[in-house]
């Protein structure tokens, strides 16, 4: 499996798992089953509806086969970042720079099907040698799909969830940076399953010259949690 790092807004980098070639290609006749369905029910109801004018009927077929022209960039769009069968496959697309698809992202994606799908399915083979699994229209709008099956959650980040009503006590966290918390939440995060009281008051101390508080409140297992949520609550209200 290729791995993405992919940089949050607090310059946190995460590591997300590259969607494999089976699971883009399973996503793709997932949709294809999708898509020919909707010709079947089409042909079943509107089969009977033939026009002797042939632009009436050039007319009436194209109007019908706009939903399956336009299925993937629609849904992409809507869906953020995934279609039916990318949906069902735990797949989405992202930008390899770690901010959201835009909308003429996923337009320059759609455009490149042309090359990707329609020119002897060129986007697979690219797959195969690409380290990050991009068919040409990834390459082209600085997009990847990735597995959101990944074990990956905030406690891998120094992000924290805060009730609505938390009430920050340390001021001075904002002296520390984005790799200063995440250090201190990794190390706290393994002291404390291992019970280790000595690494404890050491990060505690540390925390206390580099912040330049002089008193603190509660153990320093309770001092260490609030530092990281104090961090987090003045560096999301920025």
């Amino acid at each position: 499996m290729s791995e993405l790092q992919i940089n949050t807004t607090q310059n946190v980098k995460i590591n997300f798992t590259a969607a494999g070639v089976g699971e883009r290609l399973l996503a793709f006749f997932i949709d294809m089953l999708i898509k020919t369905a909707y010709y079947v029910f089409l042909n079943q109801a509107f089969g009977a509806f033939q026009f002797e004018d042939s632009w009436s009927q050039m007319a009436v077929d194209v109007l019908l086969g706009l939903p399956v022209v336009f299925y993937t960039l629609v849904q992409e769009i809507f869906m953020d970042g995934q279609t039916l069968g990318k949906k069902v496959m735990g797949i989405k697309v992202v930008k390899i720079d770690g901010y959201q698809a835009s909308l003429s992202d996923y337009v320059v994606r759609w455009f490149f099907r042309i090359v990707d799908v329609y020119i002897f399915g060129l986007g697979f083979f690219i797959m195969l040698i690409n380290k990050q699994n991009q068919r040409v229209g990834d390459m082209a709008a600085g997009t990847a799909i990735i597995s959101l099956r990944n074990n990956v959650n905030i406690s891998h980040t120094i992000l924290e969830e805060l009730r609505s009503d938390y009430k920050p006590t340390y001021p001075s966290v904002i002296k520390l940076s984005d790799n200063d918390v995440r250090i201190i939440k990794e190390t706290f995060k393994i002291a404390k399953k291992n019970a280790d009281y000595k690494t404890l008051i050491q990060l505690r101390s540390k925390i206390v010259d580099v912040i330049g508080i002089k008193d603190f409140y509660g153990t320093d297992m309770e001092f260490i949690d609030t530092i990281v949520k104090d961090y987090n609550y003045y560096t999301q209200s920025m």
